[in-house]
């Protein structure tokens, strides 16, 4: 034991080193963090204890309010208890004194008077016998009994046999106990809360009836209850049930709110179920209502949020005193790497600031140079007067915008070339401390340029060697400032020709309305008009009978003029040789066509025999029963209307037959397309009611008109259609996969933008792959006695009216359940029609009985 030793306690002072050790060993961050967060920390400490200690001295308020309430409550019931103990015993010794005989009914009547006097609680004193007969009573005066039904005036309150009352209960307990007892409360006649006590008189034969008293519930509470606890509480009496037969002041009868305290006690010597509240109020309804707690809470949390500002608004000027301190070493790593040199001066011409990129360039460190005054030590010898006088012009603010071109000498004696800008240098309340130069090696520049030149001597003569004709006009002054040979041999010297390339007058798209259009430090033109470039297009030139393909650009001039640049190229051969090609596609268009007819000829020939023959019967029908007198008027005009519509019929399919097939010029004008559907669908109909293959058709409603040539289109769904028909008729395809679809409807995209498409989608077998791939190739045909020039026209004809064509089989998990060509046409969506497109139904129906007659 001898051995053991204490530790040592730390003392103040150690524990202050151990805690600045700490301290030091926490990063900036950390401790900001720290001595923010810490008066964060004490405020909520301090709303804690404030907290607590109301919440005690709410509970204090709470225990004394109730140890009060108990005290009153029982003094009350103590109260009523003695003075219902004495007017017991006195009553008791008035039964003994009936049952001895001592005293008569008169005695007895001047004794309840007395008795009823000096207690003004007593509503009633009666003497019953055993028979409930009424020996003597006396009530108060005002007491004014019911009359019963029989017109008898029955005594107050008093027990009758076989009658179920609060009386009668009392009356019978009382007989059975031979011991007063009390009833329960009732309410009397007038509506006011009761009870009796009953004191037996036995004798010697046995129970002889009895004393009753009536007791008025309010009177008790209120003579006999000390007024300084009514003052202090409300004091209230409870039947058995819990309800309040009256009390000091009016009082919930089921539910108190929370601020109310209660305590109920046995209302003895009754032991009835009555029992005697007191309830009290307390004056404070707790932390909610207490206006100082909510002062020392809201001061608390404008404190803390005013630390959470502060402590936010530390944490932002910390991010932003990081981001200069990284600004400004990537300021100074930039100045330090860049090849341009700076140099800044007072203004009385001093070196205040050189970077490592000019003392590089010079030769001389930045002690040699800061804080020197002119002459310069990098100025050459032969030049010191003019570049004194450009450092006067420097100094007073006159430098040219553009710069200035001077010699510098490097400190091994080597001259070069450099530009130097200058602008002025401004402190923070926006006076000039001094100006910053910046400065550039020329050299390689300059030599560049002169490579440039003689670069620009070589390419211009190439040009002069072009076929094409290359000119440059003045946008401002609308002069040539460059021809090639071609265009002086094509146009002349005049810059008419270069007008008439272009098809506009000389006037620039863009009007420059200031310097700030044009970057005076790199001499380039504005963003919007280096991309006003026209697009390619072709002129046609009626005075040489030629054509021209034509590129433009604008571009800045030697000078600093906006300039525009032509290139012509002669074009004619080419478009002759495309004007050949399209007589070509149309002779073709129209051969296909024939073609087209020619398979169809014998489904036009059965389309047109319906109609004559029903015509023939009409008019045999109507020549016979004019032969025989038979037919009335109104038959007659009935059959001939109906020959006139089979005529109108056959001439229509006539109609559209012939325009079909009849040659002439395309002609873009514009169609409608439910018109071009309707057509193709019509002729089309003659061949898929001969293979028995149903239509149906879609077209949107209210689409805007095609600028097409509605007979190409129309030639390309009627080959689409009709390839579609025989796809499914050569596959024996069952009924119910024997139809096609047509649809028509508007469509945008960002590669098309907006578009009409016009599908077919079969219910055939499909294509192979290696057919999809070679579907458009010409003369190449999956038909045996096909000519393959079919589809290979249709994508000639849809691609001449800036369309594409597309086709793709449909699938059903693996299976090949169709094939689809999708064709689309480009139109201005935002242009509608006016009238609605053809329903869908009647079209379906024109195609969708090939057995159906006209007759």
């Amino acid at each position: 034991m001898s051995d053991l030793r204490e530790a040592p306690k730390p003392t103040p002072s150690r524990l202050k080193r151990l805690a600045g050790r700490w301290w030091r060993q926490q990063s900036p961050s950390r401790q900001d963090r720290f001595a923010t967060m810490g008066p964060l920390v004490s405020v909520l400490l301090f709303l804690a204890a404030i907290t607590s200690a109301f919440w005690y001295l709410r509970n204090e308020e709470i225990d004394r309010a109730t140890e009060a309430l108990h005290r009153d409550t029982e003094v009350a019931q103590q109260q009523i208890r003695l003075h219902l103990i004495e007017n017991q015993e006195q009553l008791v010794r008035m039964a003994r004194e009936l049952v001895t005989r001592d005293i008569d009914a008169k005695e007895f009547m001047d004794q309840a008077a007395t008795f009823q006097r000096e207690r003004p609680e007593v509503r009633l004193v009666a003497w019953i016998n055993a028979q409930r007969e009424v020996r003597a009573s006396q009530a108060v005066s005002t007491f004014h009994p019911e009359t019963a039904p029989n017109g008898e005036i029955p005594e107050p309150a008093l027990p009758v046999e076989n009658q179920r009352s609060e009386a009668e209960a009392a009356f019978l307990a009382a007989r059975d106990a031979r011991q007063p007892l009390y009833s329960k409360p009732y309410n009397d006649a007038q509506g006011a809360p009761v009870f009796q006590l009953h004191v037996p008189l036995i004798d010697r034969h046995g129970f002889a009836g009895a004393i009753v008293v009536e007791y008025s519930i309010e009177a008790l509470l209120r003579y006999f209850v000390p007024t300084e606890v009514t003052r202090r509480h409300a004091i209230a009496v409870l039947g058995p049930d819990q309800r309040v037969l009256t009390g000091t002041v009016n009082t919930p009868t089921q539910t108190q709110s929370n601020n109310t305290l209660a305590y109920q006690v046995p209302l003895a010597p009754l032991a009835n179920g009555m029992q005697l509240r007191g309830q009290g109020f307390r004056t404070s309804i707790g932390l909610i209502g207490n206006t100082l707690f909510w002062m020392v809470v809201a001061l608390s949390v404008l404190t803390v949020w005013m630390l959470l500002g502060t402590w936010r608004h530390m944490r932002r000027r910390g991010q932003i005193q990081k981001a200069l301190v990284q600004e400004t070493n990537f300021r100074r790593a930039m100045e330090n790497s860049m090849l341009t040199g700076m140099r800044a001066m007072d203004m009385n011409g001093q070196v205040t600031y050189v970077n490592p990129a000019f003392c590089a360039m010079t030769g001389y460190s930045e002690a040699e140079l800061v804080d020197g005054f002119p002459p310069f030590p990098y100025w050459p010898e032969d030049r010191i007067e003019e570049n004194m006088r450009l450092l006067q012009q420097e100094l007073q603010g006159r430098s040219p915008a553009g710069g200035i071109e001077v010699k510098v000498k490097r400190k091994d004696g080597s001259v070069f070339d450099a530009r130097m800008y200058v602008s002025p240098l401004i402190d923070p309340k926006g006076q000039q401390t001094g100006w910053m130069t910046s400065m550039t090696n020329i050299t390689e520049a300059k030599r560049i340029r002169d490579q440039l030149s003689a670069s620009h001597e070589r390419f211009t003569t190439v040009l002069e060697q072009l076929d094409a004709a290359v000119s440059v006009l003045s946008v401002q002054q609308g002069e040539l400032l460059f021809t090639n040979r071609s265009y002086r041999l094509w146009f002349g010297g005049d810059a008419k020709g270069h007008e008439g390339l272009t098809s506009v007058g000389i006037s620039p798209p863009f009007q420059t309305e200031g310097d700030d259009e044009v970057d005076t430090l790199s001499g380039l033109p504005t963003q919007e008009l280096m991309e006003s470039g026209a697009q390619p297009r072709e002129v046609y030139i009626e005075s040489l009978q030629m054509w021209f393909d034509v590129r433009s650009r604008y571009l800045q001039w030697t000078d600093g003029r906006l300039a525009q640049m032509l290139i012509a190229t002669d074009i004619t051969a080419r478009r002759r040789i495309e004007e050949q090609a399209q007589q070509q596609a149309e002779r073709a268009a129209a051969t296909s066509r024939l073609i087209t007819m020619g398979e169809m000829a014998s489904s036009v020939a059965h389309e047109l025999n319906q109609p004559l023959t029903a015509i023939t019967n009409y008019c045999n029908g109507i020549v016979s029963r004019v032969r025989a007198g038979t037919i009335q008027t109104e038959d007659m005009i009935a059959a001939l209307q109906k020959t006139a519509r089979q005529a109108e019929r056959a001439g229509q399919v006539i109609h559209r037959i012939r325009a079909f097939v009849k040659r002439s010029e395309p002609q873009r004008q514009a169609s409608q397309a439910v018109d071009i559907v309707e057509d193709a669908v019509e002729l089309a109909g003659i061949e898929l009611r001969r293979r028995k293959v149903n239509i149906h058709t879609y077209v949107a409603q209210r689409l805007p008109p095609l600028m097409v040539d509605p007979i190409l289109i129309e030639q390309v769904l009627m080959n689409l259609l009709k390839n579609a028909a025989e796809a499914i008729d050569n596959a024996q395809m069952p009924p119910s996969r024997r139809h096609i679809e047509l649809r028509v409807v508007p469509k945008h995209s960002a590669e098309e933008g907006g578009v009409i498409e016009f599908s077919v989608t079969d219910t055939g077998p499909g294509m192979k792959e290696d057919v999809l791939a070679r579907l458009y190739e010409a003369f190449f045909s999956t038909k045996v006695e096909g000519m393959g020039i079919g589809l290979s026209l249709c994508r000639s004809i849809i691609e001449s009216h800036q369309g594409r064509i597309r086709a793709q089989n449909l699938y059903n998990g693996s299976s090949v359940t169709g094939c689809r060509f999708a064709v689309t046409l480009p139109v201005d969506l935002t242009q509608k029609a006016e009238g609605p497109s053809v329903p869908d139904v009647p079209m379906e129906a024109a195609v969708s009985n090939p057995n159906a007659s006209s007759s």
